[in-house]
């Protein structure tokens, strides 16, 4: 195992502005930390995308019915990981563990997702990787979907944080900026949809008074995102073109003023509801969903030929991934590819994900890895790469992969074992080429055979088979027995 060899004329001219203005800028290159006086320290992008599947993107399916020429580039130029997962099957446990480094399921949210009214799950005393990159003179931000909570002024006399009770005029008392951000631009819960449908810049709603939306026009099962506060004018078609040109704001200003940067672009694309900018739509032969994955991969080449423009590229470490596994394409587009699961779900297709990485003159062009990594890894691997040390209650459930992509020797695997986590709160474990489904797999969690739900559990051997197609379970007990110790000893029960 390792390495082988939207057309709405407003976000037009919000895009051409941004772009503008980046060239206005010229060649100019990113400067060293404040503390750093010969290491060129590296700035980092990281785009984060919302329910996209592994068989979704051309350069990881063949057969796809949606055509990714930038995110193909992307990896074409660096590395594509092959066995990479999100920590969890659903998105807010797997953003708190990129941030954080570590398992959702060691706070209180056990399960599901939050709204756009959830407190904050980041502790004020836990470490995310805007205050890693901030340690070593970093600007940074984020931009997008932040999803793991806010904290809300309420109103008078209320006690407890719910759409009714929060005060949408008064400054938020716990944002991004309060959990190492230096910038924030984006919506409390999902972008799409979770209420407020608004923009927070900072600490500060933009938009007020907001009004009630009754019903939206949407496509797919988002039907209940009806009679929920709204910014007047809002657009579910162009946040993530706005994102991404806040993104370009963000970068260009920081070139500008030789600072190194990390962007978390947190894009809601391609999730529900299905409503593709209008010079994206019908470009795919996979539907609106297909669209938005096209939307996707326009942002991503808006953001790469800024850093080209602006001379930055060479310094600037680029990373696409996605938060959890795809809901099911259409028109014979498979958007897990082969894999057995989709979105919400503990088989592969619910967390594993694409995740593309290129470091110019670091990673090795066109370069492939199986290595097994986890989105929690990431802090230990921005701690490597910056040469920083985290404190002992920090990233606890993350392994530092940068010799993976550095092509240096190591012990393979990096990781001992790993540990998914499904919406309903299954949970499973990976230890090299075995995977094991703990107890019966809870309704909306299996591919719609009524066998799934009565099994006691699945064992599987991915070398063997990696789609899933063959359980084990009995015929292994010692592996069923070692694995359930493993269990134990993560304190996961």
């Amino acid at each position: 195992m390792g390495i082988r060899k939207l057309n709405l004329s407003f976000i037009q001219d919000a895009a051409m502005k941004a772009f503008s203005y980046s060239l206005l800028l010229g060649a100019m290159v990113s400067c060293n930390s404040p503390d750093s006086a010969k290491v060129k320290l590296p700035n980092v992008v990281f785009i984060f995308t919302d329910d996209l599947g592994y068989g979704d993107l051309s350069g990881y399916n063949a057969e796809s019915k949606i055509t990714t020429p930038n995110i193909d580039r992307l990896a074409s130029e660096g590395m594509k990981f092959t066995d990479a997962h999100t920590s969890s099957a659903v998105c807010t446990p797997s953003r708190y563990s990129l941030l954080t480094g570590r398992y959702c399921w060691r706070t209180s949210h056990k399960r599901g997702v939050q709204g756009g009214y959830g407190l904050p799950l980041i502790t004020p005393d836990r470490m995310t990787l805007g205050n890693l990159f901030q340690q070593r003179g970093y600007q940074t931000a984020a931009i997008g979907k932040w999803h793991v909570g806010m904290e809300w002024m309420l109103k008078e006399g209320a006690e407890e944080q719910e759409e009714e009770t929060v005060d949408h005029i008064a400054p938020l008392k716990v944002t991004p900026i309060d959990q190492g951000f230096d910038y924030y631009f984006g919506t409390s819960g999902c972008t799409s949809d979770d209420g407020p449908f608004a923009f927070i810049e900072n600490r500060q709603l933009i938009g007020n008074p907001l009004e009630r939306i009754e019903d939206l026009n949407v496509v797919g099962d988002a039907d209940y995102i009806k009679d929920v506060w709204a910014a007047e004018g809002w657009q579910h078609e162009a946040a993530d073109t706005i994102y991404t040109n806040k993104a370009i704001e963000f970068i260009s200003e920081q070139v500008k003023n030789d600072k190194p940067f990390f962007a978390y672009l947190a894009l809601s694309l391609p999730h529900i509801p299905w409503l593709p900018a209008e010079f994206v739509s019908g470009s795919t032969g996979a539907g609106p969903r297909g669209d938005l994955v096209a939307l996707s991969d326009y942002c991503v080449g808006k953001i790469d030929q800024v850093l080209k423009d602006l001379g930055v590229e060479d310094n600037t470490i680029v990373i696409f991934s996605s938060d959890n596994g795809p809901r099911q394409g259409i028109n014979g587009h498979s958007s897990a590819g082969k894999l057995r699961g989709l979105k919400g779900q503990i088989f592969e297709g619910g967390h594993r994900v694409p995740l593309v990485v290129r470091w110019p003159g670091k990673v090795q062009v066109g370069s492939v890895s199986d290595e097994t990594v986890c989105m929690t890894d990431f802090m230990a691997t921005f701690a490597g790469i910056l040469g920083t040390e985290l404190p002992e209650n920090a990233g606890e459930d993350s392994y530092d992969f940068s010799p993976v992509l550095l092509g240096q020797e190591y012990s393979s695997p990096l990781r001992s074992s790993t540990v998914h986590h499904s919406g309903a709160g299954a949970f499973s474990i990976r230890k090299g080429d075995w995977k094991i489904i703990f107890g019966k797999v809870r309704g909306g969690e299996g591919p719609g055979d009524p066998e799934t739900w009565t099994k006691t559990g699945y064992l599987f051997n991915l070398r063997q088979d990696p789609y899933e197609t063959n359980n084990v379970y009995d015929q292994y007990p010692e592996i069923v027995s070692e694995m359930n110790q493993l269990l134990a000893d993560y304190d996961a029960i």
